[in-house]
């Protein structure tokens, strides 16, 4: 009952804390540092590119779906594409499967802005000797997703830089026993001088090695 009562209480102070941050903040991730303490804000899928690229998403699919459909029954719904000119085998099934399956894709990007899914908080606690990583989720079991860990299992930050055509810059834990915990996302597109930047200070605030892999 102890470690319960333990757990609830850091989650309720760091739900304030997390909430303080999301009124500041405006979509763009903050970080907050004491001597003792370290908290950083996770963005998560509300960013401008996201909501761009849904909203392209969408009236791309919209429009191939009224082409289709304007195909099918002869009428002139886009004036950029005369029905005529289209034939509903196999131009107009093509583009309606099209529109049809773009508009379910935009769909599900919308909820995940809608949730943002992915965003959350990263607290390190010096003074406690504790590590709280809490992430939101999509609706169901997992929704609110809440690790948490001494300090001292860390053994190590690790770097992992991939570069070429599809470059991969992550920032990972290395935990005893548990293996490694991503803490940046594949698609925050982190220069390499960011990535060591934000491990050496990560690595100085807990007093373990880096480890490029």
């Amino acid at each position: 009952m102890r470690v319960t009562s333990e757990t609830k209480r850091l989650k309720s102070n760091s739900f304030g804390v997390f909430s303080q941050f999301q009124e500041n903040a405006t979509g763009s991730s903050m970080s907050w540092r004491s001597e003792h303490i370290w908290i950083e804000t996770i963005t998560g899928s509300r960013k401008t590119s996201n909501f761009c690229w849904t909203v392209i998403l969408f009236l791309g699919s919209l429009g191939f779906l009224l082409v289709g459909t304007s195909s099918y029954l002869g009428r002139n719904w886009l004036s950029l594409f005369p029905s005529q000119q289209i034939v509903f085998f196999p131009q107009g099934i093509v583009m309606s499967f099209y529109g049809i399956a773009g508009l379910f894709i935009s769909s599900y990007l919308w909820c995940t802005i809608s949730w943002n899914v992915g965003s959350g908080y990263d607290r390190f606690d010096r003074k406690e000797g504790l590590v709280c990583i809490f992430r939101w989720g999509f609706p169901g079991k997992n929704r609110r997703i809440f690790l948490r860990f001494l300090i001292k299992d860390i053994q190590s930050v690790r770097i992992e830089v991939k570069e070429g055509i599809y470059a991969r810059r992550v920032l990972y834990l290395d935990i005893r026993g548990q293996g490694v915990l991503p803490l940046t996302r594949t698609d925050e597109n982190l220069t390499a001088w960011e990535i060591e930047q934000k491990a050496a200070e990560l690595a100085y605030f807990l007093r373990v090695p880096i480890e490029v892999f």
